[in-house]
């Protein structure tokens, strides 16, 4: 695969920006409850797009824009001002989730919690730019809900993680064989939504990544390193990042971008878009999104026979990376670091053997503490070994 020049890769950057800032923009105008921009820089709704655009990454974006947009509706729902709320009013909300929720839908702990640190995070931005139109955060002082930090998440054997990739490589075949038999434009299309689904599932299988930080991707963020392939992104606190790509995750790769770029008449070199696109018929390339892969995830593991498969998601390749990196000897901080984990006692979560008794330091201990008496009693003198030889006779 040809390397873009730095100009087109910044034409790229420019246009997924512009893009970008063209999404966040129509959202906030849609957002009930909220004065009318004047057109001053600091109007309530363009620092409420800025706010978005500053988040860490565009899943932080999106759900924030998510937890701000039901906010801001129940605010119309209750014929309230959301700039007067005070912290009454934020309790009430947090009630409101917890036990009703729009059309509804009732909210776990954890999905109250984020909603109310998105809240709080929006009248934070508020306070320190508004000049004292906003003069708090009614949010500041609102308890949360308690979180489990541990959450389980379904895991994978080694063995389960191939008999998952073994399944998307044989959907792949199929519906090759499929196009190939009848080759219309929709059985063209399933067989290159298969080439992505398995490109996507290796790379999350062999690289760790979380699954924004693969759906994130565009094609110009792969790139080459020290005469390797690598993939270049942005990782959780907006850490840029880059790791290497292993074959059997290339392998796949430059087979999807090589039949996608043919299907719509281009090199390789001049594809653009997202890394991992919906497959339109009509050539569109839409950024794939995240309950998309949750369900194809679920039916190729149910398909591969794999007993857990209703309890998948993305993560738990994630999770089976980091397990099999341990068990294959990967020291500690090399999976951390291709984790992105900022404190070691999180990857220490993932490794299965750390309770294998086996691995006890009083183990270690007492297994050096005899070969150092054993070299103390070689080195001794003739005498001191006879006199020691002589007051253990009987």
């Amino acid at each position: 695969m040809t390397t873009p020049t730095p100009q087109v890769i910044a034409r790229r950057t420019g246009a997924t920006l512009d893009a970008r800032m063209a999404r966040v923009a129509a959202r906030v105008a849609d957002y009930p409850g909220l004065p009318v921009d004047d057109g001053s820089r600091y109007s309530v709704r363009r620092l409420t797009a800025a706010w978005l655009l500053e988040a860490e990454s565009v899943h932080t974006e999106k759900a924030h824009d998510r937890d701000l947009d039901t906010f801001l509706r129940w605010c119309a729902q209750e014929r309230l001002d959301p700039l007067a709320a005070r912290p009454t009013d934020l309790g009430q909300y947090r009630v409101w989730r917890e036990l009703e929720g729009a059309g509804g839908r009732t909210a776990k702990a954890a999905t109250v919690a984020r909603a109310l640190a998105s809240v709080s995070s929006w009248y934070t931005h508020l306070v320190v730019n508004t000049g004292g139109r906003v003069a708090r955060n009614p949010a500041a002082g609102v308890k949360r809900p308690k979180v489990a930090h541990h959450s389980p998440t379904a895991g994978l054997t080694s063995d389960e993680v191939d008999a998952l990739l073994d399944q998307a490589d044989r959907e792949t075949a199929s519906r090759a064989a499929s196009a190939e038999a009848q080759p219309t434009p929709a059985r063209h299309a399933r067989h290159l939504a298969a080439l992505r689904d398995r490109a996507l599932l290796r790379l999350l299988a062999d690289l760790g990544l979380r699954i924004s930080e693969a759906l994130d991707r565009d094609v110009h963020e792969l790139s080459h390193n020290a005469e390797k392939r690598t993939l270049r992104f942005l990782a959780k606190g907006k850490e840029e990042r880059e790791r290497p790509l292993p074959p059997h995750t290339l392998e796949a790769i430059d087979e999807y971008l090589a039949i996608r770029a043919a299907n719509i008449g281009v090199a390789v070199a001049d594809l653009t878009g997202p890394l991992f696109a919906t497959t339109g018929i009509a050539g569109t390339a839409g950024r794939l999104a995240e309950p998309n892969v949750f369900i194809r995830l679920r039916r190729l593991a149910a398909a591969a026979g794999i007993a857990s498969a209703a309890r998948l998601s993305p993560h738990s390749l994630r999770h089976a990376f980091a397990t099999a990196a341990r068990e294959a000897g990967v020291p500690l901080e090399d999976v951390q670091d291709a984790m992105g984990h900022a404190d070691p006692r999180t990857t220490r979560r993932y490794d299965r053997d750390r309770h294998n008794l086996d691995r006890d330091p009083s183990l270690v201990l007492g297994a050096n503490r005899a070969l150092r008496r054993v070299a103390a009693s070689s080195t001794a003198s003739p005498e001191r070994r006879s006199g020691e030889d002589e007051g253990l006779r009987p």
